[in-house]
């Protein structure tokens, strides 16, 4: 009996027109039947926000005949999964990726993403999930470099599973594919963005302000993300979405809470 392949969901945060999602969904279309519910603008940034003020649209831009189905959606990346999954998919996918984004979501980065939000919705709702980033900001990055790697992790995933409530953030180098040395295991690392405001006036004299910043690394281990990418490899991050600090239960338990 022929094994059916499995039923993909690809979103992400740069917008439907984005290289870096025309380059996962040409690695996923090898490996299964894929579906596309993507923003129609992008949504950068957004981290886990989703949209209750406003009416969402859907727009199928596929057509009858073509290859996989595909939507662009008005809101954000984690409105495209919840949408896929209740509105669009006959059932649950056996994988959803999200990216892949231009420009990194390692360390602390993985809070602000909406690549990598979409992919924790996904894991929320039981799904396995991985979030692709690549370290180049440039529209025309070089993505066939990567991917090889995208598909040896996807298959992994769609093989081995993943533990409960766990999503993996997957970051590659900006490098070529003979001169990444591999894939590493990583802890996120301790690091932060220092920022600063550039505050300018309208012509009108009213204050506006522009965000700018210097992302700084606080961590030298070597079991990090951050090292991991400097040093040429591409970092995996086992994510989970319980942010419960589990380590600091029993000391709270030991303050004087009832008394």
């Amino acid at each position: 009996m022929k094994k059916s392949r499995p039923l993909i969901l690809i979103t992400n945060d740069d917008g439907i027109s984005a290289p870096g999602l025309r380059a996962l969904i040409a690695v996923m279309a090898k490996i299964g039947e894929i579906v596309v519910v993507a923003p129609d603008n992008p949504q950068s940034a957004m981290g886990h926000a989703i949209t209750i003020n406003s009416t969402l649209y859907l727009n199928k831009i596929s057509k009858d005949g073509d290859p996989f189905i595909e939507y662009s959606c008005s809101g954000t990346p984690v409105d495209c999964v919840k949408l896929a999954v209740n509105e669009i998919l006959k059932r649950k996918p056996d994988l959803c990726v999200s990216g892949v984004n231009h420009g990194s979501n390692s360390s602390i980065n993985v809070i602000y993403s909406g690549t990598m939000s979409a992919a924790v919705e996904a894991g929320i709702e039981g799904i396995p999930a991985i979030g692709f980033s690549l370290l180049d900001y440039d529209w025309n990055a070089n993505f066939d470099a990567i991917k090889s790697f995208i598909r040896k992790i996807a298959l992994e995933v769609l093989e081995e599973g993943l533990p409960e409530g766990v999503l993996l953030n997957v970051n590659f180098p900006k490098l070529k594919e003979e001169d990444i040395k591999g894939i590493r295991i990583c802890r996120q690392a301790k690091a932060l963005w220092v920022e600063k405001f550039d505050k300018r006036k309208t012509p009108q004299g009213r204050d506006y302000y522009w965000l700018a910043g210097e992302f700084v690394n606080q961590d030298k281990g070597v079991d990090t993300d951050e090292w991991a990418l400097e040093n040429g490899y591409i970092s995996v991050v086992p994510v989970q979405f319980d942010l419960t600090a589990h380590h600091a239960i029993q000391q709270l338990n030991t303050w004087k809470w009832n008394e």
